[in-house]
């Protein structure tokens, strides 16, 4: 489960002084949750019974630099060489408001997981492979592939807000049982969905359709209204889209793109897919990859519009359409190639300088790329000599 990272120098520096055979410091949530599936464990995630200044304490004494990340919260990042692992103090909520919590430190296991989402993230492991613990049957949900609340689930979600996304984005990634109980507190909570941070709801659109399949759990949204207090631009009939757009990827070999697949559910609009992504607060270079997919294929040459909106964009726009295959190999492989020539080549054919020089450039490079890119000396001349006659 551990995955041998316990076994690094750091690793067995890091249970020292944590106490951790003595049972003082376990493995807990997704690590143990993803490690009882088999699947790669990505992130360390501890959890201790020592309070945050005494774990900074105990990893500076034994040489390993301790980043005080989420101090409030009790999360200290450990660092060696070979290891980064988050280690938080067990809590308590006292106070939520469905964004954020105030906790208090405590040294109960069974209240710090009391107060986790699922009974799947609420697993703690001995170290360095021992038992695991497990107050609310999350094991049996982990084998049944059902995303679980602890306790009343209108409760959990009244607390944070963001659990509703993170319930159909663990639904989407484990594809098991639907729970009947979490997706009716789910669609009766929808509109809480406002009060998030636009990059809080946008992080988990990110897990959730970046999930293997992730259109079964989409349209279960769409069915319960989920989408509509966030996206309400994606609409039932986008959902075949999204499945094309998916099937597609697999038959082509390339990863599923969560942006990619949040375009082939918008309508293909670069307008609306810009407004979107505005709205989630995303990066530039996600706008305008999401701008970019929007658009829709069309009849021209791939490679000109590879040449034109860079290769990704028209993968993009291949996929969303259904069409994987050689074409997007071809483009995968594809180097956009450096134009020949420039606005000096122009000046030494006796083209006056000024705002002429750019639009016969402009002249010459559509009809290289028309032309295919050519790159053998005699068909460059002749394009550039077309240009300046143009003049």
């Amino acid at each position: 489960m551990t995955a041998g990272w316990h076994e690094t120098p750091g690793g067995a520096a890091l249970l020292d002084a944590l106490a951790a055979r003595q049972g003082d410091t376990r493995a807990v949530g997704g690590m143990v949750r993803d490690g009882l599936l088999g699947l790669p464990i990505r992130d360390i995630d501890l959890a201790t019974r020592f309070p945050p200044a005494e774990v900074i304490r105990r990893l500076t004494a034994a040489g390993l630099k301790a980043i005080p990340t989420g101090i409030a919260h009790g999360t200290i990042t450990a660092v060696a060489p070979d290891l980064v692992a988050e280690v938080t103090t067990l809590r308590r909520d006292v106070t939520t408001d469905g964004r954020h919590a105030t906790v208090a430190f405590t040294d109960d296991w069974q209240q710090d997981a009391s107060r986790r989402d699922f009974t799947i993230n609420a697993l703690y492991a001995a170290l360095p492979d021992g038992p695991i613990t497990d107050f609310f049957g999350g094991i049996d949900d982990l084998r049944a592939r059902r995303v679980r609340f602890i306790g009343d689930p209108l409760q959990r979600i009244a607390e944070d807000h963001l659990r509703i996304l993170r319930f159909f984005r663990f639904s989407a990634r484990f594809a098991g049982v639907v729970d009947a109980h979490g997706l009716a507190a789910c669609t009766a909570r929808a509109n809480d969905l406002m009060a998030l941070s636009r990059e809080r709801v946008a992080n988990e659109l990110r897990g959730l359709l970046g999930a293997a399949d992730p259109c079964p759990t989409v349209a279960l949204m769409l069915d319960h209204g989920i989408w509509a207090p966030i996206v309400p631009e994606i609409a039932a009939g986008r959902v075949p889209i999204l499945a094309r757009t998916v099937a597609a990827e697999a038959t082509s070999g390339i990863g599923g793109d969560w942006r990619r697949r949040l375009a082939a559910l918008l309508p293909p609009d670069p307008a609306i897919a810009d407004a979107v992504a505005a709205r989630l607060r995303l990066s530039n270079a996600d706008k305008q990859r999401m701008r970019l997919a929007a658009v829709p294929l069309g009849e021209g040459a791939l490679l000109a519009a590879a040449w034109r909106d860079g290769a990704p964009a028209i993968i993009d726009r291949l996929l969303i359409a259904g069409e994987g295959g050689p074409d997007v190999a071809m483009l995968r492989d594809w180097q956009r190639p450096r134009l020949p020539v420039g606005g000096r080549d122009l000046l030494a054919r006796g083209l006056a300088p000024g705002p002429g020089v750019a639009a016969r450039l402009a002249d010459f490079e559509r009809s290289w790329v028309a032309a295919g890119f050519p790159d053998d000396p005699a068909t460059v001349t002749a394009l550039l000599d077309r240009a300046v006659a143009a003049a």
